[in-house]
């Protein structure tokens, strides 16, 4: 076998052209509506990254993190519906967000529609500007499968 190193070292060092563009990612925001003629009042983001992370947690996230794994599956699904959007990529953001949503005991039972959106946030000056890139036709909650 020639030059084995040189077939090991992609595997070993990784290619700072990994990314084909970087950019910032769509985030992903829900609302609740008590009619689906009715948009929401307020758009909540979806699993919202903490602001602080102690040293403890960040060691063992880097051994067993199954909730930020599935936000990454769900960041790309948001990527791909900005892109080119399919059936499946809406699909799976709302599973999760019905699945989260029924967990949650403070969620209430007199809004059963669901919506959600992927908004791009940037800073424009001083602040902050959001643009809608992406919204999703309303879905009852009732009716999402949840895994």
């Amino acid at each position: 076998m020639p030059r084995p190193l040189t077939l090991l070292l992609p595997a070993l060092i990784p290619s700072w052209n990994f990314f084909d563009v970087i950019a910032p990612s769509p985030r992903v925001q829900y609302g609740l509506t008590a009619a689906v003629e009715s948009e929401p009042q307020a758009w909540l983001e979806f699993r919202p990254r903490p602001e602080r992370v102690s040293l403890l947690q960040m060691a063992q996230r880097l051994l067993w993190n199954p909730e930020r794994n599935e936000s990454l599956f769900l960041t790309s699904c948001a990527e791909r519906l900005v892109q080119q959007p399919t059936q499946h990529s809406e699909d799976e953001i709302y599973k999760r967000i019905a699945a989260d949503l029924a967990t949650d005991p403070d969620t209430p039972d007199s809004k059963p529609w669901l919506w959600f959106r992927l908004v791009f946030i940037s800073r424009d000056g001083d602040g902050l500007s959001q643009e809608v890139l992406y919204e999703a036709l309303p879905r009852r909650r009732s009716d999402i499968a949840i895994r």
